[in-house]
């Protein structure tokens, strides 16, 4: 039970929403208890992949609730809590770090069961400076979500705004990176820079102006001083408004040292000009560090400080055509618009360039369209939509007009997004290559000859070039990912890859498929040949379709019913689980154990008709078994005792108290097994009594909220390999 105040503006989703509370005292079963000052909370009625017909109500009671929360409210709330803990996976997304930067000490949500007490607001919001802005912020996001009814147009301009980023869908984020513009749909450092730009122009030109009214202020304070000052405060107001995210902040640092520098009368080379603003925002955040976007921004900066000059020269050349026929301004005006679009040009390409190595380091992808969206999007969004939709705040008319002006925008990037090899895709490669590729990168978009710059593109082939390692022919690796509550196990062979299960659906906008799943396929650039789903329930389904939508040529192997949704894909290869299946990829035998053809003419549980795959090569076995219980495991125990024999044994149904009998234990005798289960789950899985019946049998058991994503390789039987071990850092340190 906490007593805290509401930190920050609510972030709304379908099912409910998510809060940071800051917490003033907390009890457990009537006793005083210390809690981590900040707290990220979920109040929500549940969700269901599937209309259920009491979701209706609840969501609406949910909405009732929570309808007036505001930052600055103190409420009293029952919770429910646990560490901050995500999932560990190879090239995956470290949820810690961000909730470790942003100060949060735990996780959870708030229980409003009929058993618990009500919530209850205490007191309305009490006036400071950071709640006000988090109110207004708030009200701005709910005024334009209620005015604009396009949804991506409402979704980017709430972005824009006030920093909302979940106010855009996850399809119209995967055209925005596809397209390379994904920058330009949040709050980023060329949005503060512009603001800061055109206000410090404003201050200037008002400040001019005082001067035939009150020339005191003039002669007390320069107005380029105070432009440069006023630019640098207006900017920072801004950046609070939409958040203070950590782009915002690092932007406002840069801007803050490099007004104090000019105004000291310094005028030092854009080098230590440059470096002195990266040390500011590192002593400030030094966990910007670990963000890809401290990188990407700081060299963005430096490529355009370092080619200024040369930009600016070729813009003179471009600007001096002019026709002999034209007025005087006809001339300066044509000579402007040239000067402008040659900068604009001169400015991307250079970017796209020097930033092409790093997105391929960072991420593994680069948009090869992205210097033409790039080229309409930035100013489109910089010097349009940006400022109607700040504009709206005040005149609401704007905001209707920023609307079209996205949905314009919009339909450029769809169509970018749909051509031919839009995105390019590599492994990623080791930090060394990585380097040397960036180094390339940059060489090639500074001022110099192209036969200089030319020099550079062998620095880069090698990430270009560079192959994930894969196991040799009659060798296989299995990896068992970090998905939670659920399963989802890549399977690899000298030239083929083979998914089982996809894992859960968190959500009903978020599943395992697109959070874990896919980005590690793309990690290693692996082609995805084959899905084999064990059964229909969702912690094993949730996340197919997410990687069928990506994979369509993928054949899919299942028990699923022929009514199922994701049976019902145009062109899909679904072929039944049955015993008896077999195939060969690159000298490993791949066979189905489980269900029998017969198993399909009963109603059956979803557990009950899991398909079990056995991989072998001959000579290591790994035994693949989903969410089998005690009766399917007699069966196979019976009519298949040597087939179950394993090296590796996949914990049939997560450890649940109805599997992994002694028998079958016995049977299987495997050397090592793998539990995926969540942090925390509240089915205890794996349960105690499944764990003695391992440990009395002298078989480790490797779980992965301990272990993160779990490799176990057939040429090292004896020894599986743990990403949370192999990648610990000190902000992933857990109590006892």
């Amino acid at each position: 039970d906490v007593v805290g105040t509401v930190a920050a503006m609510p972030q709304k989703h379908p099912a409910g929403l998510r809060f940071r509370l800051r917490v003033e005292s907390a009890q457990h079963l009537g006793a005083a208890v210390t809690l981590p000052e900040l707290l990220d909370l979920g109040w929500y009625a549940g969700f269901s992949l599937a209309p259920r017909v009491d979701t209706a109500p609840a969501v609406a009671e949910l909405q009732r609730q929570t309808a007036d929360l505001r930052a600055g409210e103190r409420y009293a709330l029952r919770v429910r809590l646990k560490a901050p803990h995500g999932q560990r996976n190879p090239g995956g997304f470290d949820y810690e770090l961000m909730l470790w930067e942003q100060g949060v000490g735990a996780v959870g949500y708030v229980r409003a069961t009929p058993r618990d007490p009500a919530p209850k607001r205490l007191a309305p919001a009490h006036w400071q400076p950071l709640h006000a802005i988090e109110r207004a912020r708030q009200r701005t996001r709910d005024a334009i979500l209620a005015r604009v009814t396009n949804s991506v147009a409402a979704g980017v301009m709430a972005a824009l705004v006030v920093g909302d980023q979940r106010a855009i869908e996850r399809a119209d984020w995967d055209v925005f990176r596809a397209t390379g513009v994904a920058h330009l749909m949040s709050i980023s450092g060329l949005h503060v820079t512009m603001f800061a730009w055109a206000a410090g122009m404003l201050v200037g030109w008002l400040w001019r102006r005082s001067a035939r009214s009150t020339p005191r202020l003039c002669n007390a304070l320069p107005a380029p001083t105070a432009a440069a000052l006023g630019g640098v405060a207006l900017a920072t107001l801004y950046a609070l408004f939409s958040g203070f995210g950590v782009p915002a902040q690092r932007t406002v640092w840069m801007l803050l040292v490099v007004a104090l520098l000019r105004l000291s009368g310094l005028r030092w080379p854009w080098p230590l000009v440059w470096l002195a603003a990266a040390v500011a925002v590192t002593v400030l955040d030094p966990w910007a560090l670990m963000q890809p976007g401290f990188w990407l921004s700081f060299v963005a900066v430096g490529v355009l400080m370092a080619s200024g000059a040369q930009a600016k020269n070729d813009s003179k050349k471009i600007a001096s055509y002019s026709i002999n026929t034209m007025t005087p301004w006809q001339k300066d005006f044509k000579k402007r618009f040239l000067s402008s679009l040659q900068a604009l040009g001169s400015e991307q390409w250079r970017i796209s360039i020097a930033l092409a190595p790093l997105s391929l380091v960072l991420f593994g992808q680069m948009s090869l369209v992205g210097l033409l969206a790039n080229f309409v999007a930035i100013p489109w969004v910089t010097f349009i939509v940006t400022p109607l939709a700040m504009l709206g705040a005040v005149v609401p008319l704007a905001w209707d007009l920023g609307g079209i002006c996205v949905q314009m925008l919009q339909a450029l990037l769809v169509w970018c997004a749909a051509l031919p090899y839009a995105v390019a895709q590599v492994a990623v490669a080791p930090l060394a290559l990585g380097l040397l590729a960036c180094a390339g990168g940059v060489w090639f978009a500074m001022p110099g000859s192209w036969l200089q710059r030319s020099l550079a593109l062998p620095w880069v082939l090698p990430v270009l070039l560079w192959q994930a390692p894969r196991p040799a022919t009659g060798q296989f690796e299995v990896l068992a990912l970090d998905v939670g509550q659920g399963s989802a196990v890549v399977v690899r062979t000298a030239s083929r890859t083979l998914l089982v299960d996809a894992g859960p659906a968190y959500s009903v906008e978020a599943d395992a498929g697109q959070r874990v799943v896919l980005p590690h396929l793309r990690y290693r650039n692996e082609p995805l040949h084959e899905l084999v789903l064990t059964h229909r329930d969702i912690d094993h389904t949730g996340g197919a379709k997410a990687v069928l939508q990506v994979w369509p040529n993928a054949a899919l192997r299942s028990s699923l019913n022929a009514n199922h949704a994701l049976l019902q894909t145009p062109g899909l290869t679904h072929t039944r689980c049955t015993a008896g299946q077999t195939w060969q990829w690159d000298g490993v035998r791949f066979e189905v154990l489980h269900p029998r053809a017969d198993d399909y003419n009963y109603a059956q549980k979803t557990n009950a008709m899991s398909c079990v795959l056995r991989v072998s090569n001959g000579q290591q076995t790994a035994l693949l078994t989903g969410d089998i219980e005690a009766e399917q495991e007699a069966t196979l125990v019976a009519d298949q005792p040597g087939s179950i024999k394993a090296n590796l044994l996949l914990v049939p149904h997560h450890g649940s108290l109805t599997s992994s009998t002694a028998a079958f234990l016995d049977a299987a005798q495997p050397q090592i097994a793998i539990a995926q289960s969540g942090y925390r789950n509240r089915f205890g899985h794996p349960v105690p009594t499944v764990l003695r019946r391992y440990a009395e049998r002298a078989i480790p058991v490797y779980n992965s909220p301990t272990c993160g994503a779990a490799t176990w390789q057939s040429v090292d039987p004896k020894t599986v390999t743990c990403e949370r071990q192999t990648s610990k850092r000190y902000w992933h340190w857990r109590p006892s």
